[in-house]
């Protein structure tokens, strides 16, 4: 052990004699933890979302050994959905995960924070069979009071345990705040500040308790594992990739892992992976699909093309090449 995690060791040790326990009221008996990619919400080449392309990304995630998947969130273009397509979203995901060993995780954030919207996104999770609710600041909120009532009825909807995003200004004692007073918020996607310095203070004063996950692509998975980070969130293109290189560091293989994590920053470098084309080449989407993005906030300029999008065939042919052989799914 060296002198940074013998530190990090003492001052969780300090903190458990300082907190007292805290009772979760989480039904949940699965660990959630590993990777868990953000799906893509599919369109088809007439305009209209392809419930089957949702579904299918499931059962890629499936073969590939996948812990865990979440729709919709940024990734998903969650803000151009209605309700209807969520609540029909939802059926597909979760009728498609049914039997299998990925975890399924179901926004619930409304775009007008609309709390009994919110409650009826969480009453369908939890009575489909999901495994926890996320959710994403509604646009515009930024007061720690108001973020802190907000979540406080949001962990209220349902017993599913609570992911919650955090973005933007989303301070470190406002977190623990809301891990103090809501008793199923146990798991932070978090991509506000820094979160590679932000973990270890999570989990020094929640007592380890409170779990991070990474998003921002996961581009530092190495460091995240690291510094203590349970799960992941890139984007379902490469997602057994990651899957392979998070069982290798869990394992205690990790120059596997390296290796693994490496071969996906090469790919990167050929391909983007928020580019739908990806998964075309991997026979998930069918020819012609494209996906439902945010719109730019206000102002703002509209997200320029990647430089190195390609077509399905140039990125079947580099997969083909360099990646087959680790493919899992």
């Amino acid at each position: 052990m060296d002198r940074r995690h013998f530190l990090e060791g003492l001052s969780m040790a300090a903190a458990a004699l300082a907190i007292p326990p805290i009772s979760a009221a989480v039904t949940s008996t699965r660990r959630l933890a590993g990777v868990f990619p953000i799906a893509f919400t599919p369109v088809t080449a007439e305009g209209q979302i392809d419930f089957d392309g949702l579904a299918a990304q499931v059962k890629f995630c499936r073969r590939g050994g996948v812990q865990g998947f979440a729709w919709p969130q940024m990734a998903s273009g969650w803000m151009t959905l209605t309700e209807e397509d969520r609540m029909h979203g939802a059926e597909a995901l979760l009728s498609a995960a049914r039997g299998g060993s990925t975890a399924i995780v179901i926004g619930v954030q409304s775009k007008t924070a609309d709390l009994s919207e919110t409650g009826r996104y969480a009453a369908q999770a939890e009575k489909l069979g999901a495994d926890a609710i996320i959710c994403i600041p509604p646009p515009g909120m930024t007061d720690p009071a108001e973020l802190l009532h907000y979540y406080q009825q949001v962990g209220k909807a349902s017993s599913l345990p609570l992911f919650v995003q955090t973005v933007g200004d989303f301070s470190v004692d406002l977190v623990m705040e809301m891990f103090n007073s809501i008793p199923t918020f146990r798991y932070v996607k978090d991509e506000a500040g820094d979160p590679l310095k932000r973990v270890t203070e999570i989990r020094t004063r929640s007592n380890d308790q409170l779990k991070c996950f990474s998003g921002r692509g996961v581009a530092t998975m190495m460091t995240e594992m690291e510094r203590g980070f349970v799960g992941h969130c890139p984007y379902v293109s490469l997602a057994d990739l990651y899957a392979s290189a998070y069982d290798s560091y869990h394992a205690g293989r990790v120059r596997d892992a390296f290796d693994e994590f490496g071969r996906i920053e090469a790919a990167s470098s050929m391909f983007t992976q928020s580019d739908v084309n990806v998964l075309i080449a991997r026979g998930v989407f069918r020819p012609g699909t494209t996906t439902r993005t945010n719109p730019p906030p206000p102002g703002a300029a509209p997200p320029r093309r990647s430089s190195n999008e390609s077509s399905p065939d140039a990125i079947k042919h580099e997969l083909d090449l360099y990646l087959k052989r680790y493919l899992r799914a």
